[in-house]
């Protein structure tokens, strides 16, 4: 199964994107600053410098796998092998703030907002643990 995340809306606070699930539009995103300032997929480039906790995750397709987050003590989706972060998730949430890095879902949008995240993370958990294949999410 193939998770994609198509980046759209870049604010000095956040990242909105759009999260689609075999092809078809799903819920909304909303992610820490995206910090790529060249779009290589790095932060390695001059005015790139990660800031723990209040950047986005570079561009990229990735493993996920389900398993008990420490953190929250219930199963959530764990995007593995992202260079420089550890224990990037897809989790519920509304503003920049709840992410540390992390990619929060939701059905509707805001400015540097994302609604109704409960549900939408519901709904993701109901698809992502149902699938016989292996997961991806790219990131766009």
């Amino acid at each position: 199964m193939n998770i994609q995340v198509i980046r759209e809306t870049f604010t000095s606070k956040s990242t909105i994107g759009k999260m689609y699930i075999g092809g078809r539009f799903f819920c909304y995103t909303l992610e820490d600053v995206d910090r790529d300032k060249n779009k290589d997929g790095d932060l390695n480039d001059a005015g790139e410098q990660k800031v723990y906790g209040e950047t986005a995750i570079p561009k990229g397709t990735y493993k996920v796998i389900i398993n008990m987050s420490n953190r929250f003590k219930v199963l959530m989706p764990l995007i593995q092998n992202v260079p420089g972060f550890e224990g990037i998730r897809i989790h519920n949430g509304n503003k920049s703030a709840d992410t540390l890095g992390c990619i929060l879902v939701g059905e509707s949008k805001g400015i540097d907002f994302i609604g109704n995240s409960k549900m939408a993370f519901a709904k993701l958990m109901d698809i992502l643990t149902k699938s016989k294949t292996p997961i991806t999410i790219e990131i766009k």
